[in-house]
């Protein structure tokens, strides 16, 4: 279903990317993961929603997951075994790529579009999701998330991103689906449209458009 609102009808001159549920469908994948974890180690989750999860660092969800039992020292000890964890389980990304990224990417760098990604996810990951893909010469920057003090919902890594490919936010289209993700667009200048959410319940309304796939934005972008 297509979903257009607060429409602007304007020329962007680069377009940054999240990476999971817009490139990658993780989301279920990191949930699963999370959730096992988390019983492993006998701390209830209850409390908490599968949206807080997504778009942002569990780094920044200690204090919330923990509530009263939440120490510094016991984020830090947890955040090392979950990355250990995480390590472990490596997700298949081979498996994952939505089947309409490679003609999107195709699209935007024909019609030289400069390409972007910024996502939470850790460097490692990202290179091996960009890596078996055979993404990366379609990208000139690649962020992290944990490469900055403070994670999406900040606008810190969307900044950097606009600062380093050395265009105005007012240039920058930002493609998202979680609130973290869509807030830290907007934060830092950028339009953002929005992957229409089925499965989280994710708050999108500060986005400027919603879509159902990375097909329609093309398809927006091609009467602009």
């Amino acid at each position: 279903m297509k979903i257009w609102y607060n429409v602007h009808m304007k020329h962007f001159k680069a377009v940054i990317f999240d990476m999971d549920g817009v490139l990658v469908d993780t989301e279920s994948y990191y949930l699963n993961r999370r959730n096992e974890f988390f019983e492993s180690h006998h701390i209830s989750i209850e409390h908490m929603k599968n949206r807080d999860f997504i778009g942002g660092n569990l780094k920044d969800l200690w204090p919330m997951i923990l509530g009263d039992n939440y120490t510094e020292s016991k984020a830090k000890e947890l955040g090392k075994a979950y990355r250990a964890y995480k390590d472990s389980i490596p997700l298949p990304y081979a498996d994952l790529l939505f089947s309409d990224v490679k003609g999107t990417l195709d699209y935007l760098k024909k019609e030289n579009y400069r390409i972007a990604l910024a996502s939470s996810s850790s460097m490692d990951d990202i290179n091996t999701c960009i890596d078996t893909h055979h993404l990366r010469a379609y990208f000139e920057i690649l962020l992290s998330g944990n490469d900055f003090a403070q994670s999406k919902p900040h606008p810190a890594i969307y900044q950097a991103a606009i600062q380093q490919l050395g265009i105005a936010p007012s240039d920058a289209l930002v493609i998202e689906d979680s609130q973290n993700g869509i807030a830290s667009g907007k934060d830092a200048g950028a339009t953002v449209w929005a992957i229409s959410d089925e499965r989280f319940d994710m708050n999108q309304e500060r986005a400027d458009q919603r879509m159902s796939s990375l097909t329609e934005m093309i398809v927006q972008l091609k009467t602009m």
